[in-house]
């Protein structure tokens, strides 16, 4: 069912103590963020049951050696892969000593039994790095690595146009910087300083990583993660710079063209969103098959000013994604795919937009309160909201999905003695048809 109107009802507000960028949200665990703002505080949002009632709480956490001059430009979490146990936390700041102003990058992580997902403990435990460059987007991703089997690694963009790998060694249980050639030889020989990267695990061991530029160059890669080898590069200019690349994958049931307008053919693949900052939002589809050659534009994606975040995610609950847009312009823009004939490119409609205070920098979903139905995290310059399905819509699609679970259930219990007399009754006949044209089910 389409559901055409806005989804979300505001839960709460927290403004932050100053503003904050687009690579100031990260999600810390299951149920917590938290939000950096640009003068140096790291504050943690989550629900906590107070008085009897689930309330949002926002408290900020004393990271160490953290100045108070400092000015944090980025921040990531990630919990580590198994068997491996623990939240890591990475700061990135520039420390304004007056004549000078000097880069760092903190990677928190605490090694004590019982206390690796204790946020006020990791707090505590600090790798301080000084950095030869200006930091931009401190991401995390999951790699195969020789020997050592799965291993989750932080990536730093710099203006020194370079990706900087950080992994952990566990026999001296801290980070180290390494070759991002060793791991990742796609991110090599850059073409400018890489504002947002994007990667993602397919079939077969291989992973699609992305990467969107200062200069509007966008560039895609299939690897081998066994080896690793660079099987294919795409690459694609635009006339600004780019300020995110996502990679997602799109399913959806195309129409046939008969008068019963049965679905047919199944629409799916990974397909790669790039929003800059003066165009409109572009989503190439299916890059495994056909590179950066597809391309379907997100009409009217540009008339908000620049489009800052982005996020792919299933709203309505029918199985199929949508694409959300956050701009400066202060509009939280909603796309869905709207697929046409067999053999034809669908595109992406507007379905809805919202309207908030000031920009928007970051969105996140994610389960905050525990109850199993997610909730929209958007960080504006203002503050950070918290958005949830509208609980009146929720409950009726419930119902609804319960009634056809239990109408087709009727429906199949009713036909099953049907069949078996029917089996027992035509027995010969039906050893004579076995052969013969059978009629469609569905």
């Amino acid at each position: 069912m389409l559901r055409e109107s806005y989804p979300f009802v505001e839960d709460s507000f927290s403004r932050l103590p100053s503003q904050s960028n687009i690579y100031g949200l990260c999600q810390a665990g299951e149920q917590e963020l938290l939000a950096a703002t640009l003068k140096g505080k790291v504050v943690c949002f989550r629900y906590q049951e107070l008085q009897h009632k689930v309330r949002p709480v926002a408290k900020e956490v004393q990271f160490t050696y953290i100045p108070v001059d400092a000015e944090i430009v980025s921040i990531d979490a990630f919990n580590k892969s198994s068997p491996k146990r623990g939240l890591v936390v990475g700061i990135t700041f520039i420390k304004d000593s007056g004549d000078k102003a000097t880069p760092f990058l903190n990677i928190y992580c605490d090694y004590e039994p019982g206390s690796e997902f204790n946020l006020e403990s990791i707090a505590q435990s600090c790798l301080n790095l000084e950095l030869q460059f200006t930091p931009f987007q401190l991401y995390h991703t999951e790699v195969q690595c020789p020997d050592e089997g799965l291993e989750t690694v932080f990536l730093l963009s710099g203006h020194d146009q370079r990706i900087h790998l950080y992994k952990e060694n566990a026999s001296l249980h801290q980070f180290e910087e390494q070759p991002v050639e060793r791991l990742f030889p796609e991110l090599q020989q850059l073409p400018s300083n890489v504002l947002w990267l994007d990667m993602v695990s397919v079939a077969g061991g291989r992973r699609l990583s992305a990467y969107g530029c200062q200069n509007g160059c966008v560039g895609l890669a299939l690897v081998n993660q066994n080896g690793p080898e660079v099987l294919q590069n795409w690459r694609v200019q635009f006339d600004s710079p780019i300020s995110t690349v996502l990679l997602f994958p799109l399913s959806c049931q195309t129409k046939s063209s008969e008068a019963s307008g049965e679905r047919s053919e199944e629409v799916n693949g990974y397909n790669l969103l790039i929003t800059s900052t003066i165009e409109m939002a572009v989503v190439y589809r299916d890059v495994q098959e056909c590179g950066l050659s597809r391309s379907t534009c997100l009409s009217g994606s540009e008339q908000w000013d620049a489009v800052l975040c982005a996020l792919v995610i299933d709203l309505d609950f029918d199985g199929q994604k949508e694409v959300l847009l956050g701009t400066y312009g202060q509009e939280l823009l909603c796309y869905k795919f709207r697929p046409a004939g067999s053999g034809q490119d669908g595109e992406f409609q507007l379905q809805w937009r919202r309207s908030f205070k000031s920009p928007l920098l970051s969105i996140i979903y994610l389960d905050l309160t525990g109850d199993g139905l997610r909730e929209l995290a958007v960080l504006t310059l203002k503050g950070l909201h918290i958005l949830q399905h509208s609980l009146t819509c929720t409950a009726d699609l419930v119902l609804e999905r319960l009634a056809q679970r239990v109408s087709a259930l009727t429906a199949s219990s009713e036909l099953q003695p049907g069949e078996a007399t029917d089996s027992e009754d035509s027995s010969a006949p039906a050893q004579v048809q076995e052969g013969g044209d059978q009629s469609p089910t569905c």
